[in-house]
């Protein structure tokens, strides 16, 4: 039984996916290499525990499997997610130091741990082979100290040697600090624990910025650490699995391809460096954490859902506090929807510019909708840029710009694991709201239908077997969201 004083951790995670119906068991065997990415990538409506693994382990998947999850990680609705996020963004708690430590109830030198024995899936059926998509790594600015945490995928290459691909921010930064001194990077990985974890890892924040005080305000309680056996490095105590090596300077070689968040295999492969592993530390009943790649995918949503709050977050001060609603990034994580209530003409435009040169290099593409359209249903979005949009006057096309550098629609400069390595392309804003409430006439011309007596409810007319229906009908139509999760 947990109880409300526990820490928070992937224990407690399955547990509340598990209260509320949003968790599946599966007790038949199954083959992580051959058999769980397919079972991962059907399932985009529940959180899978897989309970009969090779060398007895357990595994967690899918978890968040949506934006319904995520937010039932934060305590908040769909509607609400966002702006909860981006109200904690600025509440830092500083983690503690303890020494009860769950992980460390194993300890495994190199030569008594394989990773190759780890339940480790392999996503795709181009993949190059099994690999570690849920690892969070940590290390330290060699200057100062200072600890960052980040996504990184690890390519299994032996029993104590993984491939990882450096993605040109804050733990590529450090990297190139140890390499040019030519001393190898200690990095800590640990896998396995409570979402808002990797949601923290997610949140792009000013380099320098400890990502475990992040990880404190999403959770409101501070994060247990304790240090590493074999690196200088604080890791999370409550977590299931750590992951003790080095980054040897100036070393690379062949890396994926590998499933990605936007749903494709090119992006990453290439020479990159390794990581070269001497201890191993666990709980006594690890779970191990897979995490499935692709668009709207597990992977997906932790980094959309950040990304969204840091958008809402700079933008809810632009032009003096414009009429934000909502932001969301929608599929792919290129593009991102602001919902707003225009005060002038042109101010959608205002806002979408922000949108585009936030913290994030992520979006390329950014679209202005109304109040009126769900942001959480893209045939809404779809039907928004059908109708209200002039592509002579709304659309507007930002071209040589500095892009993701996974995107792989656009022009690729360098490589992976080089200092040049970027996309070079464009940037979109496409404004499809309605003409502001201030030119009435105007407005009103693009006011969408409803029924008469919108206050009707067909659930009081039709039989429980028709009741799915009402679910299915547009929101707009009622003055509440009272039937939603019925």
């Amino acid at each position: 039984m947990i109880s409300s004083s526990d820490p928070k951790t992937m224990r407690s995670w399955i547990a509340d996916l598990e209260a509320v119906g949003e968790l599946i068991r599966i007790d038949k065997p199954v083959d992580p290499v051959t058999q769980m990415g397919a079972l991962l990538y059907q399932s985009r409506e529940k959180a899978l525990l897989f309970e009969n693994l090779p060398h007895g382990w357990r595994s967690l998947g899918q978890a968040p499997a949506n934006v319904r999850h995520a937010a039932i990680a934060f305590g908040a609705t769909e509607e609400t997610l966002v702006p909860t996020v981006a109200a904690r963004m600025g509440k830092l708690i500083k983690p503690v130091m303890v020494t009860d430590a769950p992980v460390k109830e194993r300890r495994f030198r190199r030569g008594e741990f394989d990773l190759t024995h780890l339940p480790v899936h392999k996503a795709g059926v181009k993949d190059a082979g099994p690999v570690i998509g849920s690892g969070l790594v940590v290390t330290k600015d060699p200057d100062t100290g200072q600890r960052n945490v980040s996504f990184h995928r690890l390519q299994i290459k032996g029993p104590d040697k993984s491939g990882i691909l450096l993605y040109p921010r804050h733990t590529w930064k450090n990297y190139l600090k140890y390499q040019e001194r030519n001393e190898p990077m200690p990095v800590a990985i640990f896998i396995g624990h409570h979402p808002l974890y990797y949601a923290a890892a997610a949140t792009t924040a000013a380099y320098g910025l400890d990502e475990f005080e992040i990880a404190g305000g999403y959770l409101d309680e501070a994060v247990r650490l304790v240090k590493c056996d074999t690196v200088d490095i604080e890791v999370p105590a409550d977590a299931e699995l750590v992951l003790e090596g080095h980054i040897p300077p100036h070393y690379r070689e062949e890396e994926g391809p590998f499933s990605e968040f936007q749903d494709y295999y090119v992006t990453g492969t290439g020479k990159n460096p390794v990581v070269e592993y001497q201890h191993m530390t666990c709980r006594n009943d690890a779970i191990f954490k897979n995490l499935q790649n692709g668009s709207e995918m597990e992977g997906c949503v932790f980094h959309k859902i950040p990304m969204s709050a840091a958008i809402f977050r700079r933008l809810k001060d632009v032009g003096g506090g414009p009429n934000l609603h909502n932001v969301m990034v929608l599929p792919g994580i290129f593009a991102v929807v602001v919902q707003m209530t225009p005060r002038a003409y042109g101010e959608a435009k205002n806002l979408l510019l922000a949108a585009l040169s936030s913290e994030y290099q992520h979006p390329k593409v950014a679209i202005a909708v109304d109040a009126d359209v769900d942001i959480f249903n893209h045939s809404e979005v779809l039907w928004a840029l059908a109708t209200r949009v002039d592509p002579d006057k709304d659309v507007v096309i930002i071209p040589g710009t500095h892009n993701h550098a996974m995107d792989a629609s656009l022009a690729e400069l360098g490589g992976p694991g080089t200092i040049l390595w970027q996309r070079f392309g464009s940037k979109m804003l496409i404004d499809a709201t309605k003409p502001p409430p201030a030119d009435a006439v105007a407005h009103a011309a693009l006011e969408r239908i409803r029924p008469a007596n919108p206050e009707l409810r067909l659930e009081d007319f039709a039989a429980a077997k028709s009741l799915p229906l009402v679910k299915a009908l547009p929101e707009r139509f009622f003055g509440s969201k009272a039937l939603k999760g019925k």
